[in-house]
């Protein structure tokens, strides 16, 4: 009997994909995570167009040019800052997320967005190089706040059986992004020397779609009643997100997990780190948002049009090449996003880092034998398109997802900016070590990569269980110690009060707790 109610409980707490819901995951993504991807490839195509803007004004002022060396430094510092300011974004997300909120936050740093796209459209006119690396800082820390902010707040938002598939959405938009900058990088649209600035400020317009819709929204549901303690809020803003649902039984799991924290102010990074009832979600955080980095996809990217130059494509189709990549990545991200909450993260996450290993280990393979075997050369293009759509189906988003998942409401924060910082301070050690990698190890410069995407998919499987439709609580007692939790009862009555050993993940086996109908308990 108490099985059958408490699946009636969770029946009930299954929440339908609302019109609410996925306007808010598309709004966020679309004005946010969008921009990330996008300022990822923006850079690209109009490379020797900015060196020559460079160039020209250094002359101008100077009455001498740069040196090749000394310009080719100045462009990897404007690349590169972009994310210098997202380590510096990503650390302000738990300080602005307490205090904000997680849509006030999004809100409010649309600022930065406007304040970027600014420098960075107006940067010719005025003759500024400085202009547009700082325009690139400001879009940097943006989007290092928002790579973070916006899978919590869809993940907080989203009813259990549905926060997979809408907290991956954002992955998507980061797919979209690349493929748009590569698309509008062609010479026949905004690839000219004439469209660069423009280029590069279009990040304005969708930022401001989003200023215009997404404070109409509610706050996340459990931000209100977890952290501000306003019901009230919290009633209305489920209302809102959800239509065929038992609300009664969504707000108790969260009073459920209100009660379970030992505080509910925010935890602080150093408060993350030390607390050990939480020490195996923070080692997993850590490793699969470094793994996330260090599996290799940016050195993929960079190396992608030397491959294909290799394959015998010409170079001037490379281009269109570079943006039939972008749509894989973009097919990629739509089949993990609709196939996770049927698959689970577990098998996106060890499926996609299995298959960039192997991709992996295939172009080494590839790059040592295309010399002496002619048809070795399309086996590197194919271990590449492998390595793309492997990390777009699983570990592009799943990382922030987990992140969510593995603490409660007090630790998240926290963990977000340990999360963030790791990933961006990783992207940025990868770009500086890649190509003196490449030049001592040559083609075997990828096994490093492929180890790194064993070794992580090989954690995923022996430490991390399965979140799928889990609730945090639950999530947080399957991370608890399989030690057995003794009773504190009088040795006279050993039924008293009486809880069974932890099974291997630590929940609670059925029929754990035991009490004693005789008497009363407070």
């Amino acid at each position: 009997m108490a099985e059958e109610l408490i699946r009636f409980s969770h029946g009930k707490m299954r929440g339908h994909l609302t019109s609410s819901l996925i306007t808010v995951a598309l709004l966020a993504s679309f004005g946010s995570s969008m921009l990330y991807g996008y300022n990822l490839a923006v850079v690209n195509s109009p490379a020797e167009h900015i060196k020559e803007f460079y160039n020209r004004t250094w002359l101008s002022r100077n009455h001498t040019g740069l040196s090749e060396e000394t310009l080719t430094l100045l462009y990897s510092f404007t690349v590169s800052v972009f994310a210098i300011g997202g380590l510096l974004g990503s650390l302000l997300v738990g300080m602005l997320v307490t205090k904000f909120g997680r849509k006030g936050t999004l809100v409010y740093c649309t600022v930065l967005v406007f304040i970027a796209g600014a420098l960075m459209g107006f940067s010719r006119i005025c003759h500024s190089p400085e202009m547009v690396i700082i325009g690139r800082f400001v879009t940097g820390i943006h989007s290092g706040i928002c790579l973070s902010v916006v899978p919590m707040y869809l993940g907080e938002i989203a009813p259990k059986n549905l926060r997979g598939f809408l907290t991956l959405v954002p992955s998507i938009f980061i797919c979209l992004g690349v493929f748009l900058a590569q698309v509008l990088g062609l010479e026949e649209l905004l690839g000219k020397e004439t469209y660069w600035p423009l280029f590069l400020s279009l990040v304005v317009v969708p930022t401001f779609i989003q200023l215009m819709l997404l404070p109409w929204f509610p706050e996340s549901p459990r931000y209100l009643l977890i952290e501000k303690r306003n019901i009230h809020a919290t009633i209305t803003a489920l209302k809102w997100y959800r239509s065929k649902c038992n609300i009664q039984a969504e707000i108790e799991e969260m009073q459920e997990e209100q009660r379970s924290l030992s505080t509910v102010e925010t935890v602080s990074v150093w408060g993350l780190m030390m607390d050990k009832s939480v020490r195996w979600q923070f080692i997993s955080v850590i490793v699969i948002n470094m793994g996330m980095q260090l599996s290799g996809i940016d050195a993929i990217w960079f190396y992608t049009n030397a491959i294909f130059a290799n394959a015998g494509i010409p170079k001037p189709q490379i281009q269109y090449t570079t943006v039939g990549t972008g749509a894989i990545e973009v097919i990629s991200g739509l089949i993990g996003c609709f196939t996770i909450e049927k698959l689970g993260r577990r098998p996106l996450m060890i499926g996609g880092f299995g298959v960039m290993g192997i991709g992996c280990a295939g172009i080494t393979l590839s790059l040592v034998l295309q010399t002496h075997i002619a048809f070795m050369r399309y086996i590197s293009i194919a271990c590449v398109v492998a390595i793309i759509a492997g990390f777009c189906i699983g570990p592009a988003g799943v990382p922030f997802l987990m992140t969510a998942e593995l603490f409660k409401q007090s630790h998240r924060p926290a963990a977000y900016t340990v999360g963030g910082a790791l990933n961006w301070m990783s992207n940025f050690t990868v770009g500086f070590v890649f190509p003196f990698l490449q030049m001592s190890a040559g083609s075997f410069c990828y096994l490093v990569f492929c180890g790194v995407c064993v070794l992580v998919a090989v954690y995923v499987h022996f430490v991390i269980p399965e979140t799928k439709n889990k609730t945090f609580v639950e999530i947080c007692q399957m991370f608890a110690t399989k030690e057995p939790i003794l009773s504190k009862s009088p040795p006279g009555n050993p039924n008293e009060l009486r809880l069974k050993k932890f099974n291997g993940y630590g929940m609670m086996e059925n029929s754990s707790v035991e009490l004693d109908s005789s008497r009363s308990y407070p």
